[in-house]
């Protein structure tokens, strides 16, 4: 069975704000385990729109030849092409093994009907039906929670071992959070935005001479979001020399601009990472390479734990993470957590702001 049909909305906002089977009637659109038995989601706009020059003058086969081909087909199977030369990742589970191995041989029998092909084609229809699979259930995720968390396909060569993962290219080109180390005072946080939604947030934080004034751009009107970066101002005016007595506060003039990377809305979590991007800004020291950080800070110094952590520490994957700051009040949140996803990560477990700002700096 085969469903046709168009989406609402460009492909970007359904992206940031639903799911790609939200033009299907409130009775199939968020029934995960209807949805969980599609193999496939081809992506329509991907597909160019006919034009003149793609119908050829050739020769070619009438419907009913080529539909007896295909009929007599049926009886070979080529679900195990690809298993001379790859096997799956770890990730597939039952239902997504079944729907890479149909596609695979149905796009074997379309592509090489005589079965002479190379490693390298199917490399190419593996690939092909790995996102294809994928695409369903990075919606599948968007609908159903941390159900469906398990979403990094990846097939490893059976020659040398090495694995590799395949995107979707409308979730996202390059990791949002980038290996190696930040210019100080670049920082990147995963939180809830304003739309509901977990996002990342990146911070970067400029410092000049001058007199001690604080200014903060990228969250327009937003007043939670703006209270939370002054709290964090107010915060390392008051507590600096229990962080460092080389941080000035009234010699300097300090900037931050917010960027909202997955255009989910701001967030209103920002004092603690804003705190951190200030002291990394004013000591001219980075954060450890590939940090996401999570948690916050309350007016009154008491630290915050993470709000649906599986899901938090999902995007936190997805984003490029390989390092995680996290308060050690989430820590009995753990066993909420898939463990192959919790071992993703080298956690980092604080107990203070002070504490937050150390280890994010690498600073024993």
């Amino acid at each position: 069975m085969a469903f046709v049909g168009n989406i609402n909305k460009s492909v970007d906002v359904i992206m940031k704000t639903s799911n790609l089977f939200e033009p299907f009637p409130d009775a199939m659109a968020n029934d995960t385990a209807f949805l969980d038995r599609m193999h496939c989601y081809v992506p329509g706009w991907e597909i160019p729109k006919y034009r003149p020059d793609y119908f050829t003058n050739e020769l070619g086969f009438i419907t009913d030849y080529f539909s007896e081909v295909m009929r007599e087909l049926r009886k070979t199977s080529y679900a195990d092409a690809y298993s001379k030369y790859f096997r799956l990742g770890n990730n597939l589970n039952q239902r997504d093994v079944i729907a890479v191995k149909k596609m695979v041989s149905g796009l074997v029998k379309l592509i090489y009907p005589n079965g002479i092909y190379t490693k390298e084609n199917i490399a190419e229809i593996l690939q092909f039906a790995l996102e294809m699979r994928r695409r369903v259930k990075e919606q599948l995720k968007k609908i159903g929670g941390m159900e469906f968390y398990d979403v990094n396909f990846s097939y490893i060569d059976n020659e040398n071992f090495e694995e590799e993962f395949v995107s979707v290219p409308e979730q996202g080109g390059g990791k949002l959070i980038p290996e190696g180390m930040n210019k100080p005072g670049h920082i990147y946080t995963v939180s809830h935005g304003k739309s509901g939604m977990v996002g990342v947030y990146k911070l970067e934080t400029q410092i000049t001479s001058g007199s001690g004034k604080f200014d903060k751009t990228g969250v327009g009107s937003e007043r939670e979001s703006k209270e939370s970066i002054d709290t964090a101002f107010k915060y390392l005016k008051a507590n600096s020399r229990n962080i460092s007595g080389n941080i000035s506060t009234t010699t300097k003039d300090y900037l931050i601009h917010i960027q909202d990377l997955n255009g989910i809305g701001m967030t209103k979590s920002l004092t603690l990472s804003s705190l951190v991007a200030l002291c990394s800004a004013a000591l001219n020291k980075p954060t450890v390479s590939s940090l996401a950080i999570l948690g916050d800070l309350s007016i009154g110094g008491t630290i915050i734990k993470v709000e649906e952590l599986a899901n938090t520490l999902q995007v936190c994957l997805d984003s490029g993470a390989k390092k995680v700051l996290l308060p050690i009040t989430s820590a009995s949140d753990l066993v909420t957590v898939p463990s192959e996803l919790v071992g993703k990560f080298n956690l980092i477990f604080y107990q203070t702001s002070e504490d937050a700002v150390y280890k994010a700096l690498g600073v024993e």
